[in-house]
C-alpha cells in the first residue's frame, strides 16, 4: 500500500523524468558518437592503384584519407615490376573513410623456374605441364615424323632448350609436334664427304628431317666442327633406294680423310679421242 502511495508522489515523477532524460541525452549521445566513428554518409570512390609504385600509391592513398597494405608479391609480364597488380576493393567502390586497401605487387626481381623434359610427351601432357612450371604455351608448329601430336623439340626464344635450364616465370616455350609420317617416298640422298650444312640442305630438299648429329673424336674445335665431313650415314645410301618423307636421317661427321671415301681421279681425266692416237 505505502508503493502505491510513493508512485503517485511528486519526488517519485521527478526521478522517473529525470531518468528518461538522462536515457534520451545518453542515447543521442551515442548516436553522435557512432555517426562520428563511422564517417556516417561519408562514402569515397576508391581510386585505380594498378601500375603504379609504392612512392605514387603513398600519395594517392593519403590524399583521399585512405590507407594500404601490401598482401602479397608475384611476377606478371602484364605490368612493370614494382608496381600494383591487383587491388582490394577494385576501383571506383565506395568505402568510408580510413579503409585499408589490399594490394598485390608485381615482383622486382624476377621468378626463375626450372625447364621441364618435354620430348615424347603428348601434347595435352606437355600442356599441363608447361602450366605446372610457370611457365605459358608459345607456337605449336608440326612436322612430319611417326610420333603423331607428340613434342618432338622445346624451344625458347627460337632455340632448343635443355631440360633443367633456368629461365623466368611466364615464359613462352614453343613446341614442335610430329603431324605423322608422309605415304609419299623420296630417294636417300647420298651425304657422305660433304659438311653439316651441305648435308642439312640435302635432307631438306628431300622431304627429311635432320635426325642425329655425332662427330667422332677428330673434331676438337668448332673450326673442326665447321669443315668435318659425313663419313657415315643413316639411312645409308643406295641407288634407287627411297624412304617415306618427314623420316630422319642420322649422320657422323669426322675431320679424318682416311675415313673418306677415295675420289675416283680417272673420272676427272679428260676424254682422249683412240683416233687422234693414232696421229
Amino acid at each position: 500500500m505505502n508503493f502505491l502511495k510513493f508512485l503517485i508522489t511528486l519526488n517519485f515523477w521527478r526521478h522517473f523524468l529525470l531518468a528518461i532524460l538522462i536515457s534520451m541525452v545518453v542515447f543521442l549521445g551515442t548516436l553522435i558518437w557512432l555517426k562520428i566513428y563511422t564517417h556516417h554518409g561519408q562514402a569515397i570512390s576508391v581510386p585505380n592503384l594498378t601500375g603504379l609504385t609504392i612512392d605514387e600509391v603513398d600519395d594517392v592513398v593519403s590524399s583521399r584519407r585512405l590507407r594500404y597494405e601490401i598482401i602479397d608479391s608475384i611476377f606478371s609480364t602484364e605490368m612493370p615490376r614494382g608496381t600494383v597488380l591487383k587491388q582490394n576493393p577494385k576501383p571506383g567502390s565506395k568505402v568510408k573513410v580510413n579503409r585499408r586497401l589490399f594490394l598485390t605487387m608485381n615482383a622486382v626481381n624476377l621468378e626463375m623456374v626450372s625447364m621441364p623434359y618435354l620430348v615424347d610427351v603428348s601434347d595435352r601432357q606437355a600442356i599441363l605441364v608447361i602450366e605446372n612450371a610457370g611457365l605459358t604455351l608459345g607456337d605449336i608448329t608440326y612436322k612430319p615424323d611417326n610420333a603423331v601430336n607428340s613434342v618432338l623439340q622445346q624451344k625458347y626464344n627460337g632455340s632448343v632448350i635443355e631440360e633443367g635450364t633456368l629461365i623466368t616465370k611466364g615464359s613462352k616455350i614453343d613446341l614442335v609436334l610430329g603431324m605423322g609420317l608422309s605415304h609419299e617416298t623420296t630417294p636417300i640422298p647420298d651425304l657422305i664427304g660433304i659438311d653439316l650444312v651441305s648435308a642439312k640442305e640435302n635432307i631438306s630438299n628431300r622431304y627429311l628431317n635432320l635426325g642425329m648429329v655425332t662427330y667422332d673424336e677428330s673434331v676438337l674445335t668448332e673450326e673442326d666442327s665447321i669443315v668435318a665431313m659425313v663419313h657415315r650415314q643413316y639411312p645409308a645410301y643406295e641407288v634407287e633406294k627411297r624412304i617415306n618423307k618427314g623420316m630422319d636421317v642420322d649422320i657422323w661427321l669426322t675431320t679424318d680423310s682416311t675415313l673418306l671415301p677415295v675420289q675416283d681421279t680417272t673420272l676427272l681425266l679428260p676424254y682422249v679421242d683412240r683416233d687422234d692416237e693414232d696421229l
